[in-house]
């Protein structure tokens, strides 16, 4: 795939993980080359309930709505005990879900894709499309304003709830944004290639870079609460900060596992989850990190505390049921 820039460089799906074991090892190898080899990669099949890959899911209320290949749409009323799989307008990959209440929300993936629901999900529209994007993450910031990030730096908001769809510019250069997420005080994350930390408001003015040191990708920032987050990337790299100003300080990790995906349960744990089997637990707020093994031994694109408090691992297995840790 050619960038926007005219430079020839592979594009990887960033909402898929790197896994040294068949069959996932496949896909992300052929994912590495382009986008495009997706299509005969994946069987015509339709994806089976609960199963496939599944690269993203959110809670709606007492509902969960997950998302994934071949155009999968999933949602469970139960915690997760039992799924049904809804109608999609698309076969495109999917990416990343995000809600701004019970009602509206939003879903973007390959194909420069958007699908936008006003029922709580159970139906979905196409609003956008084009096929020389790849979008890689959504977050909804009200009913009508919603920002969809993706590869070679795109970025695109509404302030419409969906009628129109702007592309702007978070960064000169043509980096993969991979995930956006906000915290509980209107700052907003963006975490991406080549070390890409940023911070913005809701209003999306300005975008102030927040360096690490680390040149590899980030896949996501984790808000822990007022003035403290945690980032994670390739190769186990994992920063704090806490306080008002950003000063990101490295966390250390048994081992130097791709991390993808960070969830704080209520009862306070911080989990940290990726690559196949690896798996991190902080009881002191992310300060540190001991390795976990819950059992499943397949890649996790992303960990969700089910409305029950179940936890639940969205990847390679589609939904697994995790243990609590200890």
């Amino acid at each position: 795939m050619v960038s926007p820039s005219g430079s020839q460089r592979p594009i990887a799906d960033l909402r898929l993980l790197i896994s040294g074991f068949w069959p996932l090892a496949s896909i992300i190898w052929l994912l590495a080359s382009s986008l495009w080899l997706l299509v005969p990669a994946v069987a015509a099949d339709p994806i089976p309930a609960a199963r496939g890959l599944l690269l993203d899911a959110t809670t709606v209320g007492p509902t969960i709505i997950a998302v994934g290949e071949r155009g999968a749409i999933l949602r469970s009323t139960d915690s997760g005990q039992s799924w049904e799989l809804l109608p999609s307008p698309t076969r495109a990959t999917l990416t990343g879900i995000s809600f701004a209440d019970n009602n509206q929300g939003w879903i973007v993936g390959h194909d420069g894709v958007i699908l936008a629901t006003r029922d709580g999900g159970t139906t979905w529209t196409q609003q956008f499309n084009n096929p020389a994007l790849s979008f890689l993450d959504v977050l909804a910031l009200d009913p009508r304003h919603a920002v969809a990030i993706g590869a070679f730096g795109s970025f695109f908001t509404t302030d419409d709830a969906g009628t129109t769809w702007t592309p702007r510019k978070a960064l000169e250069e043509d980096l993969h944004l991979n995930r956006l997420t906000a915290s509980a005080d209107g700052t907003l994350f963006i975490a991406g290639e080549r070390g890409t930390l940023l911070r913005t408001t809701r209003n999306l003015e300005t975008f102030t870079a927040t360096p690490t040191g680390y040149e590899g990708s980030f896949f996501g920032v984790l808000p822990l609460g007022p003035a403290t987050a945690l980032a994670y990337g390739l190769r186990g790299h994992v920063y704090r900060s806490e306080g008002a100003e950003i000063s990101w300080q490295p966390v250390a990790l048994a081992t130097p596992a791709l991390i993808m995906t960070a969830v704080k349960l209520k009862t306070g744990p911080i989990i940290l989850a990726g690559q196949a089997r690896a798996f991190f637990v902080s009881n002191d707020d992310g300060l540190t990190f001991h390795p976990w093994q819950p059992g499943l031994t397949t890649a996790v694109a992303e960990l969700l505390e089910a409305p029950n408090g179940t936890l639940l691992a969205f990847g390679e297995a589609g939904v697994t049921h995790l243990p609590k840790p200890e």
